[in-house]
């Protein structure tokens, strides 16, 4: 892969989602200042405009591509000849899709470090009854996605299990009016994560995965009981399978499968697909299927076979 010397801040979102208001405050800070020039690109308008005389101080020039047909290699060569930029900015249309721009022949030199993601929680549930895909290919390769202008009573866990299951290594930040909003995750779970033994319902099973993701810490050493479906993959070893679950992402083509490996001398005698209720000790370790990362392997004290779940899909609230 070809080294990154001007670093692309994609910052995406639909219409008036707060990008601007982001990028406003975050260009101002001292912690963001460069010594060369940054180029910001805008692909949208909203109600919000930049401040030039700050933009200017800052040593920062605005190019507007206002058609997503204008969004091509030629213009951004064209771009990095005219600016020589030390770093690119850019507000992105939220009609566009980002995995297009990802792909998309960039200058020499030129990566995208960050991709971001801004949501306006009043607007969430909105956007996400008619445009999930569009906002699921936002999110899919996104570091970090800020809810901004929550209210208390927010469905805000069931919001961050949603984005979590997208993409699980996003971070994501929630703030009301104030600024940074902390403990909202207090008491959500529906199990007691401080028992030795903790029994997982299958409605509960999405809440526990994302949160074992998360915090898989806190469920080492800990029994944990629960159904799932069989995946065999190759490779792994006889004594080895994984146990998991189906999530919707953002349609009924696009799932993934949430599951952790797990070891059982059952295992050779489990059959692709099947459907068993596992108790299993948890510890965290390093393993190849999680690209070298650490993560929770099983240790299974009894797989059963057992009838399928009634309804197979994961859910997160």
């Amino acid at each position: 892969m070809e080294e990154i010397k001007v670093p692309i801040y994609l910052i995406s979102g639909f219409l008036e989602s707060g990008k601007t208001s982001f990028l406003n405050f975050t260009l101002q800070q001292d912690y963001f200042s460069i010594k060369g020039k940054t180029l910001l690109i805008l692909c949208e308008e909203g109600e919000e405009e930049y401040d030039a005389k700050a933009l200017a101080i800052k040593n920062t020039v605005i190019e507007v591509i206002e058609n997503k047909e204008d969004l091509t290699p030629e213009k951004l060569e064209a771009m990095d000849i005219i600016h020589q930029p030390e770093r690119v900015v850019i507000e992105f249309n939220g009609m566009w899709l980002v995995s297009e721009f990802e792909q998309m022949k960039k200058p020499a030199g030129w990566g995208i470090e960050q991709e971001i993601v801004t949501v306006d929680a009043s607007t969430y549930q909105v956007y996400m009854a008619n445009m999930k895909s569009l906002f699921m290919d936002m999110v899919r390769n996104a570091d970090m996605v800020v809810f901004n202008r929550c209210q208390e009573g927010d469905p805000l866990p069931q919001y961050r299990r949603g984005i979590k299951v997208a993409n699980q290594r996003a971070e994501v930040i929630f703030e009301n009016e104030e600024g940074e909003m902390d403990d909202i995750f207090q008491d959500e779970l529906p199990f007691d994560i401080n028992a030795d033994f903790i029994e997982i319902l299958p409605e509960d099973y999405g809440i526990w995965f994302v949160d074992s993701m998360d915090n898989p810490e806190n469920y080492v050493g800990k029994t944990l009981k629960f159904k799932a479906r069989v995946m065999k993959p190759r490779g792994m070893g006889s004594k080895f399978f994984v146990p998991g679950r189906t999530a919707m992402t953002c349609c009924a083509d696009d799932t993934t499968f949430l599951g952790y490996v797990c070891k059982s001398a059952y295992a050779p005698k489990l059959k692709p697909g099947a459907w068993v209720e596992v108790t299993a000790k948890a510890a965290l370790e390093v393993r190849a299927e999680y690209q070298g990362e650490e993560g929770i392997v099983l240790y299974a004290e009894n797989v059963s076979l057992c009838d399928p779940l009634q309804e197979e899909m994961v859910f997160f609230n």
